[in-house]
């Protein structure tokens, strides 16, 4: 059986240095997408969703492992697109007007075909609220600038401002949504010691 570690072969995308601020390609991947809105500390809709997302994505990684391809990888972290309709009033400290898309990246092998399959092998088995939701889609980012953020979410402003300050630094304009990348377990970790990926999509002025 193959064992592929995509946190490994992806490294330049998931695990930056927190000392810096990296500039990324980040390439065309399918993901498992879920949408909503609201406080994502108190939205019910958003607990919903992560747990949709991560039955989906161990159903699909058990399937591969089981199916003809016999590939064995870890299921990728939690991912978070984060916005408001109008980003020059993004505010990092109020979380009540955002909207979301919460994800988790699929490997190239996992198929349309494959994700149907698998969600109605958990809709049989649990059959969670925010099934309905989940759709299994593309998505381009392309360049952007990137970083490791440590500690709890709330002291996040500090690294998304140095992020902001480096695009602009290079004579650049934020484009696109605020990307979060989840490492750590937070039911495990203490909270100084949580690690989040910081991305900034941009483009030339």
């Amino acid at each position: 059986m193959k064992k592929i570690d995509y946190k490994k072969e992806l490294k330049h995308l998931y695990k930056p240095s927190p000392k810096s601020v990296e500039i990324v390609d980040v390439p065309e991947m399918n993901f498992l997408m879920i949408d909503g809105q609201g406080d994502p500390n108190i939205a019910k809709d958003y607990g919903d969703a992560v747990e949709t997302l991560y039955a989906v994505s161990y159903a699909l990684k058990f399937m591969v492992k089981k199916g003809e391809l016999a590939i064995d990888y870890g299921v990728m972290p939690l991912e978070g697109l984060w916005w408001v309709d109008d980003m020059s009033q993004f505010d990092i400290n109020d979380k009540t007007k955002w909207k979301w898309t919460s994800m988790i990246m699929q490997p190239q092998h996992v198929t349309q075909g494959l994700f149907l399959d698998a969600c109605e092998q958990v809709k049989k088995k649990k059959n969670p609220v925010a099934l309905p939701k989940v759709r299994f889609e593309s998505f381009y980012e392309g360049k952007s600038a990137q970083t490791m953020h440590i500690g709890p979410f709330s002291e996040e402003g500090p690294t998304v401002e140095r992020v902001h300050e480096f695009i602009h630094a290079g004579e650049y304009r934020e484009t696109g949504k605020h990307h979060e990348i989840y490492l750590s377990d937070i039911r495990k970790a203490a909270p100084k010691n949580w690690k989040t990926v910081i991305r900034q999509p941009f483009e030339d002025r």
